[in-house]
């Protein structure tokens, strides 16, 4: 049985991991297998930056929007400061792409700041004001 990628990709996928332990390399899809696996990696490292967004947008209302704060904020950023840890030890190599990965997250959730708070996005600082140590430690809310 010969499966296409474009076609079945849940069967093309059982049919390459067949062919992985029958050791039969020659038969693999070899340019689709390359771009599913570079895709798996792309796909942790948007996992990071998501959970990094969701925690900046809530570190920047904190701050900004002292007077609202909530036990609901703070339990939000501790579950994205667990989970970004997590994503983190699985991947350890997404340690090299910290720089770009908290700058991205950090550019998107300004936009998110500001509109779950309707402050200008001006007002906010132009590139992340934390250090990652801050960013990860549980005892660390902004003033």
């Amino acid at each position: 049985m010969t499966t296409h990628y474009d076609s079945d990709f849940y069967g093309w996928s059982q049919e390459q991991a067949d062919l992985l332990r029958a050791r039969n390399f020659n038969e693999l899809d070899t340019e689709n297998l390359l771009e599913e696996i570079e895709a798996m990696g792309r796909s942790e490292q948007r996992g990071l930056e998501s959970r990094l967004q969701v925690l900046f947008i809530h570190l920047l209302k904190f701050q900004y929007q002292s007077e609202c704060q909530s036990r609901s904020w703070k339990l939000t950023i501790e579950e994205q400061r667990r989970k970004s840890m997590r994503v983190l030890s699985n991947n350890p190599s997404l340690k090299n792409k910290l720089t770009l990965i908290i700058e991205e997250a950090y550019g998107d959730a300004v936009i998110g700041a500001e509109r779950e708070t309707n402050i200008k996005r001006a007002v906010f600082p132009k590139s992340c004001p934390w250090t990652f140590d801050e960013i990860m430690d549980n005892n660390f809310y902004p003033d």
